[in-house]
């Protein structure tokens, strides 16, 4: 990968944040590549999915990108985001329930969660399943979770899904 004048190679699930344009090129093996942007305006541009977000100019945000999987069953019981945010599924399928709709999600799909509104994700019963997100989060939630259970009796069952974190760094 080139930007700004250096160099990066990044390894299997990984990583790379930046404002400068990019240039990607694959090795010997090729590259699966999912990429996410954060822009005034979408003239001209071709994506999977897309979302309008009202930030206040006055506010400090970071941009989080990381990666949840599931063990076969896991369940990310009801939940919200302090910020909005969109995931691409990565392998296994996810039942999203999210303001009265149920979305079944399919690698290489794609769903937005605006952050305030309650969410449950069963992952499939039969394969393990991952997504990558990209979140638009609070400048004070560097380091720490954005995550807030909607029933008290969640927050102390198991959570089975594990997290790691790619990108946590101030934007502009």
């Amino acid at each position: 990968m080139r930007s700004g004048g250096s160099v990066a190679t990044l390894a299997p699930n990984s990583a790379w944040h930046g404002k400068d344009p990019c240039e990607v090129v694959a090795g010997n093996a090729g590259a699966e590549i999912y990429r996410w942007e954060l822009r005034a305006g979408t003239a001209g541009a071709r994506c999977a999915l897309r979302s309008e977000l009202t930030l206040d100019s006055k506010a400090a945000y970071l941009m989080r990108c990381d990666r949840v999987d599931f063990p076969p069953g896991g369940i990310a019981y009801t939940h919200t985001h302090r910020g909005p945010g969109i995931r691409c599924l990565l392998a296994g399928e996810i039942r999203v329930r999210a303001s009265g709709k149920e979305q079944l999600v399919r690698p290489g799909e794609a769903w937005f969660e605006a952050g305030p509104d309650p969410v449950l994700a069963l992952a499939s019963e039969r394969e393990p399943t991952a997504f990558a997100r990209v979140m638009i989060l609070p400048a004070e939630l560097r380091g720490k979770s954005s995550i807030r259970y909607v029933l008290p009796e969640d927050a102390d069952k198991p959570k089975l899904q594990t997290y790691q974190l790619f990108v946590d760094d101030p934007i502009d």
